[in-house]
Order: C-alpha cells, then sequence, then structure tokens
C-alpha cells in the first residue's frame, strides 16, 4: 500500500472522472442553479457567527461549475443527439468574450480540457476528454444512455489564466426513470471490484477520506497511474450540482510505479449536506468508477478556525 496521499478540494472548477457512465444513490436535484464564481483553487468557509443564511452564501462562492461564463471566458451550446439510445457527437467550443474562440490551453492532470457530465439526479456520470480541432471546437462520439437533463461541465486552464469550469444543461428526450435515494452510500461495485469509502465530512475543515479497493475479498495492489494519480475523485453538492474537484498533492507517481488497495484524500466541504463523490481508479490499462453518497455534518466554529474561516485546501 503506498503512504496516504493527500490532496485539496478546491472549488474551481470543477477538472476530479469516468470513461463509462455509473449511477450513484442520491437525490433529484433541481435545475436551478445559483451562480457561482470561483477563480482560483483557494476554498475558505463563512465567517464564524455569521448565521446559517451568511455561510450558505459563502458556501456559494466556494465552488465552481455553476455559470457558462466567468473571467471572460464562455463555454458556448453544446451540440448532442437529442433523445437517449442516438449515436451522434457532442460538441462545443469555448470562447471570448467578443465571441472568439479559445485555442491555447494549458495541460491539466495530463489533458488540455476535462469534460464532466452527469444527469441532475446525480446518476450517468462521465469524465471524458475530447479533441479540439484547428478553430478551437472539442468533440467527441457520443450517445446518452438515459434520458434527462444534464449537466456539462468543462474544465480547463487557458493559456495564462486560472483553472475555470464552466457548465451548460442539456435536455435529452426519452422516458425519464429518476434515481430517488435518501441514504448515503459508502461502498461501490464496479466491473468486479468493491470499493469502500472511509471517513468522514465536515463542512469547513479539512477531513481525510480513504478509499479501499478489493478484488473477491481480496486487496487490490496494482493501482496504476492515471491522470497523473493513483486516483481520481470529483464531488458534486447535490441541491444545485456545484462541481468539487479532489486531487493528490505531491510528486507523480512514476511509469510502471503500482499502489493499493487504499488512496487517502483530505478533503473539505464548503457546507454541510450531501455530497455525490466519484472515483476514477486504472488497473490494467482500464479505467473504473466508483460512484458514493457521502453527507457533510455542520462544522462549529472553532473547527473553522480562530479566524472564522476554515483551513485553506488548494488543488493540484
Amino acid at each position: 500500500m503506498n503512504a496516504p496521499v493527500r490532496v485539496g478540494l478546491y472549488a474551481a472548477g470543477l477538472a476530479a472522472v469516468f470513461a463509462a457512465s455509473a449511477a450513484v444513490a442520491g437525490v433529484v436535484v433541481p435545475e436551478e442553479s445559483v451562480q457561482a464564481r470561483s477563480g482560483s483553487d483557494h476554498v475558505t468557509a463563512a465567517p464564524a457567527g455569521a448565521g446559517a443564511a451568511a455561510e450558505e452564501r459563502q458556501g456559494g462562492d466556494m465552488v465552481g461549475g455553476q455559470s457558462l461564463e466567468q473571467d471572460g471566458y464562455v463555454l458556448g451550446e453544446v451540440s448532442a443527439p437529442e433523445a437517449a439510445g442516438v449515436v451522434g457527437e457532442l460538441a462545443f467550443t469555448v470562447a471570448t468574450a467578443d465571441g472568439g474562440p479559445v485555442t491555447d490551453f494549458i495541460e491539466r492532470h495530463a489533458k488540455r480540457l476535462h469534460l464532466i457530465v452527469v444527469r441532475s439526479d446525480g446518476s450517468q456520470f462521465r469524465h471524458v476528454h475530447p479533441e479540439m480541432d484547428a478553430q478551437g471546437r472539442w468533440s467527441l462520439p457520443w450517445a446518452w444512455d438515459a434520458a434527462g437533463t444534464y449537466r456539462v461541465y468543462a474544465d480547463f486552464v487557458p493559456a495564462g489564466g486560472e483553472n475555470l469550469t464552466l457548465t451548460r444543461s442539456v435536455e435529452v428526450a426519452g422516458d425519464f426513470q429518476p434515481v430517488t435515494t435518501t441514504a448515503q452510500s459508502t461502498t461501490s461495485s464496479v466491473d468486479g471490484f468493491d470499493v469502500a469509502l472511509h471517513g468522514e465530512l465536515t463542512a469547513g475543515t479539512a477531513s481525510p477520506l480513504t478509499v479501499e479497493v478489493t478484488r473477491d475479498g481480496q486487496p487490490v495492489t496494482t493501482l496504476e497511474p492515471y491522470l497523473g494519480a493513483f486516483g481520481h475523485l470529483v464531488a458534486l453538492r447535490a441541491g444545485d450540482l456545484a462541481y468539487l474537484h479532489v486531487h493528490p498533492e505531491g510528486d507523480e507517481p512514476t511509469a510502471g510505479q503500482l499502489s493499493g488497495p487504499g488512496v487517502t484524500f483530505v478533503a473539505e466541504a464548503p457546507t454541510a449536506g450531501r455530497y455525490l463523490l466519484y472515483l476514477d481508479f486504472q488497473v490494467d490499462g482500464q479505467v473504473h468508477t466508483a460512484a458514493f453518497a457521502l453527507d457533510a455534518a455542520a462544522g462549529t466554529p472553532d473547527e473553522r478556525g480562530a479566524n472564522g474561516h476554515a483551513a485553506t485546501s488548494h488543488g493540484h
């Protein structure tokens, strides 16, 4: 087992995660979202003693992925098949405020752009990597597995800018069967692997979370590097699908290096409530996605820090 890898949960736009769809126990969330501004990896909590309403407002400032425009960059219209089961293409362009396409991106976590797609109830999650043409149009082959309203997140770093996550909604026709579960889910079985999530979340504090991967009851010690780490974690806040992204800190794994069965993260939830977590891990060249639902408890003023703010955490 490798030494625990610390990560910072940040509100950037959420860049972690997945090559295939994965269902997660979660609540049906509304389509309305509060516009939030998040131009860096810096995360803080509401001032102590400001009250629940103030903390909720501050929590909105701590997360990203709730607007189609930020810092002069705009996520253009997303074209995609209009109904479930139809094979086609998903495509979009990132533009500047004056409408010009952006074509210069900084590679981050081994890719120039990370595309996260999830249905409004938290199911049908995918983390994929489209290709960009010379005109700045990103695209990849696409088919929806199920009907519903989807959120599409583009997570990227424009040249000379900060990490951004922009989002749009896409309606997919068909018979909508929502996932409606209120219980937490800290275990996930996917492709013959069993993944357990250990730890608790407390709003405004650094909370250690460890994922442990087993197969047929035996620990998996052959976790391979994926996107520059042994695990890639994305968190969405149920209720508004605010986007939070988790990445390991420290040196990137070297070629051929293996790890497992456990990987430890340090996550910081901005507010109390339900979070939907999606973990990507790679074994034998194949990426697998495990999904969880975890409730964050409310933090106390002492836990948030003497100055009324949580300890900061930074994604890397």
